[in-house]
C-alpha cells in the first residue's frame, strides 16, 4: 500500500490491533509490531525466523517518548538533541513500568530505542501513539530490505501490510550505541559515523571479538546473500561477479564509481541482491575504505561473508546492475 494519509491511518490501526506492518525508515524497511503486545512481538520473531533472545529496536515518534521507555542520562540527552530524529539507536536502562514485552529486550535490563527521521515512519509513529518494535523486514540473517518490494518478495503473507515509501535514503541500518555502562560502547556501526559520535561526546569504546550479541546486528553471521563473498578483491576471478568501488574496471556493479561512501552505503544491499541472482560461484568485492560510512559497509560485508551459503554455479557475467531510483 502506498504511504498516503489513508495508508498510514490503516497501518496505525493494524499495529494497535496486534498486526504486523512493514514501513520505511531512512535506513532500511522495518517490520513493526506494538512493543507492548507480547503476541504481536512473537509474530515478528516467527515471520523473520529470528532467534529468541535477540533484542529488537523500539521506534518512537519523539525523544520524550523514547526516554519514557529507556532512562536517559546527560549523554543520551546530548546525543538525542544532536542526532534525533535520525539513524542512531541508544541502548539505555529499561523503565520496567512501561510494559514492554520481554521478547523485545531479550529479557535484559536494557532497551534499544530510536527516533527515525523518515517522514512516513514519523507519521506512522505519531498516529499509532505506542512504542513500535521494528527489526529489519527480512528473513533473519539475510540482506536487509531497502525497497517495499524486497519485503513483499521475502516475507509475503507473514506481513499484514507493507507501506511503500520508495527506496530508503541511507541503505544501512542505524548505529547502535550502548549507554548503560561506564563508557559509551559502539555495538553496531551504521548511519551515524563513529567520527560524528566522538565529536559530540568524546571517545567511544568498541566491543571485543568475543562479545555476546547484546543488540541487533551483532551476530557474527548476518546481512548475507546466498552467494558467498570474497572481500578486498582487486580483480574478479573467471567464476565471480564483481562488486566494485571507485575506479574498478570490469565491475559488474559499482557501489560508487566516484568513491562516495554515502552512495556506496545506499547501493550496498540492493546491488548485493542483484548480484545474488546472477548465478555466480562467488561475489568478489572491491576494498572499501574503513572510515566514516565505510566502517558500516565493511561491518555488513564481513558478517555477510560468514553467513553466505556454499559456492553456487557458473558465473553469469551478462548481469547488468541497475542503480536504485
Amino acid at each position: 500500500m502506498l504511504a498516503t494519509a489513508v495508508g498510514i491511518r490503516q497501518a496505525a490501526a493494524h499495529l494497535r490491533n496486534g498486526r504486523l506492518v512493514a514501513f520505511p525508515t531512512e535506513t532500511v524497511y522495518g517490520l513493526g509490531a506494538d512493543a507492548t503486545n507480547a503476541d504481536a512481538v512473537g509474530r515478528v520473531f516467527q515471520a523473520k525466523n529470528r532467534p529468541a533472545g535477540h533484542p529488537l529496536i523500539i521506534h518512537t515518534a519523539s525523544a520524550a517518548a523514547a526516554f519514557a521507555v529507556g532512562a536517559a542520562d546527560p549523554t543520551a540527552a546530548r546525543l538525542a538533541e544532536r542526532f534525533w530524529p535520525g539513524p542512531l539507536t541508544l541502548v539505555l536502562p529499561l523503565r520496567s513500568e512501561v510494559g514492554i514485552a520481554d521478547a523485545v529486550t531479550g529479557g535484559r535490563s536494557t532497551v534499544a530505542v530510536r527516533v527515525p527521521r523518515h517522514p512516513v515512519a514519523a507519521a506512522l509513529l505519531r498516529a499509532v501513539r505506542r512504542p513500535v518494535a521494528a527489526p529489519s523486514a527480512n528473513p533473519h540473517g539475510r540482506l536487509s530490505p531497502t525497497e517495499a518490494q524486497h519485503v513483499r518478495d521475502e516475507l509475503g503473507p507473514a506481513v499484514d501490510l507493507v507501506l511503500d515509501g520508495g527506496p530508503t535514503e541511507i541503505g544501512v541500518e542505524s548505529t547502535v550505541l550502548e549507554l548503560a555502562g561506564d563508557r559509551p560502547l559502539l555495538l553496531r556501526a551504521g548511519g551515524i559515523t563513529v567520527e560524528d559520535l566522538e565529536a559530540a561526546i568524546g571517545p567511544v569504546d568498541e566491543p571485543g571479538a568475543d562479545e555476546p550479541a547484546r543488540a541487533p546486528g551483532m551476530l557474527r553471521q548476518h546481512y548475507a546473500p546466498r552467494t558467498p563473498l570474497r572481500l578486498d578483491a582487486d580483480d574478479p576471478l573467471p567464476d565471480e561477479v564483481y562488486l566494485g568501488f571507485g575506479a574498478a574496471p570490469g565491475a559488474t556493479c559499482n557501489l560508487s564509481p566516484t568513491g562516495d561512501l554515502e552512495e556506496a552505503a545506499r547501493n550496498l544491499f540492493v546491488m548485493l541482491r542483484q548480484l545474488d541472482s546472477a548465478g555466480a560461484r562467488r561475489i568478489a568485492v572491491a576494498p572499501i575504505p574503513d572510515h566514516h560510512l565505510g566502517k558500516a559497509i565493511n561491518d555488513r560485508l564481513r558478517r555477510a561473508e560468514r553467513g553466505a551459503a556454499s559456492p553456487g554455479g557458473p558465473a553469469s557475467l551478462q548481469t547488468v546492475c541497475e542503480r536504485p531510483s
